[in-house]
Formats: structure tokens, sequence, C-alpha cells
């Protein structure tokens, strides 16, 4: 495609979103609760490319051309919905993944998680004040999926 850089930051997606909603006067819609529903909308959407088809393989090898590209448009509106998202709400989204990614590691520590699909959930002896149950050395374990992405 032309004008697409082989790499692209969120700063530079974040930038392009912002002008194409200020040259369409779309800024008045961008509320956070719009564009949160918009996203879960596109979510819905990607969701419904994977329905019905059980467990597909890495890399999707089966899959048509078509297919593929229909799934990138799917995720590229959820990406850049959550980018829009995130700029509008005044949260620098690369920061806060990479946080996000420093408080997993400590929350799923690779000797007790590596290999495992089941959830560690650290008991807290003492007081958290924070309640993100980071502090706690005891585990408990329990086979409900991680929700935290990682």
């Amino acid at each position: 495609m032309a004008g697409v850089e082989a790499r692209v930051s969120l700063e530079d997606l974040k930038k392009k979103m912002a002008d194409f909603a200020k040259e369409r006067d779309w800024d008045q819609f961008h509320s956070p609760r719009n564009l949160l529903l918009a996203l879960v909308g596109e979510v819905g959407e990607l969701s419904e490319i994977f329905q019905w088809k059980g467990e597909v393989p890495r890399g999707l090898p089966d899959w048509k051309a078509e297919e593929k590209e229909h799934l990138g448009e799917e995720l590229s509106d959820v990406l850049l919905y959550l980018v829009r998202l995130s700029d509008v709400c005044g949260v620098d989204l690369g920061k806060a993944a990479m946080r996000k990614l420093e408080i997993n590691a400590i929350k799923y520590p690779v000797q007790l998680c590596k290999g495992s699909s089941e959830k560690k959930r650290p008991i807290n002896a003492g007081n958290n004040a924070s309640g993100d149950g980071v502090t706690g050395s005891i585990y408990s374990y329990s086979s409900t999926s991680n929700s935290d992405g990682v």
C-alpha cells in the first residue's frame, strides 16, 4: 500500500486518528463513552470472524487471503478505537502497557507459571492497600483463565 510505513508507533496512530477526527469535525462525538462503545462493537465484529471455527492454528495456514485481509481490517478497527480512546482519556497507552507487563511479571512469576495455563492467585497474608494482590507470597491455584492478557 502506498504511504504506509513499515513501522508505525502508537504516537503516529494517535496523531493520525486525532487529525482524522478533527478534519471531519468528529471530536464532538468522540467522548470516552462513545469511543468505548464503538470499540466494543468492533471487538464483536472481530469475534464474529472466529465464531463457529473452533480452535485455529497459529498463523491461520488454512485461511484464504481474503479472510486474513478481513481479519486485519477488524483488528485494525479495534486498535484504532483503543488508541483514540486512550488519547481522549489522556492515557499514554504505550507507558500503561509497559507498566502492566511489569505488574504481570510480578503477579505471575516464571517459576510458578511457566508451562501452565492455571491462574496463580496470591493469597494476601497482610494488608495490601492497593488491592492488586501483588504483595502475597503464598499462591493458590485455580483453573480460571488469565484475563490479564499474558
